[in-house]
């Protein structure tokens, strides 16, 4: 029976989780970013205040900030330059964990083990990634997450 229900594991389509894996991560980042947009003055004060990155100055990292959680999660979801999107999103929840707020672990564990999912496995043949390489060159398609 553990057998049985092991091998009905086995066959669920890693493209569907590929799918699901974009769509739950889109919406972490999107929401910061939308929320930073709508108040650019709310959005560098928190940087300057609360968040004190050392490396850039608040209003740089503000306006930076904004346009990495807004476009980002918008390729991902698309599975457009997916893997190149979550370059940025990688940096920015470490930079987040080891900088901003260490003691949210758990929700940084859990976006940067997504964010490395999509990485390593692609997007998946659910994407624009994998409908370009298969337009380009079908043998470059198993690099996009497409089986060939």
């Amino acid at each position: 029976m553990i057998r049985a229900a092991i091998e009905m594991l086995n066959v669920f389509p890693q493209s569907l989780l590929q799918l699901l894996m974009r769509v739950a991560i889109m919406p972490v980042f999107w929401r910061s970013g939308w929320g930073k947009a709508e108040n650019m003055e709310q959005a560098i004060g928190l940087f300057r205040d609360e968040y004190q990155l050392p490396i850039l100055p608040p209003g740089l990292a503000a306006y930076l900030g904004t346009a990495v959680e807004l476009a980002a999660p918008a390729l991902i979801l698309a599975g457009l330059a997916t893997r190149l999107a979550t370059l940025p999103l990688i940096v920015l929840t470490l930079t987040i964990q080891f900088m901003v707020y260490p003691v949210s672990y758990p929700d940084h564990l859990l976006w940067f083990a997504i964010l490395v999912f999509i990485l390593t496995r692609g997007p998946g043949p659910i994407s624009i990634d994998a409908l370009l390489a298969s337009r380009v060159e079908p043998s470059t398609a198993a690099v996009h997450g497409r089986p060939r």
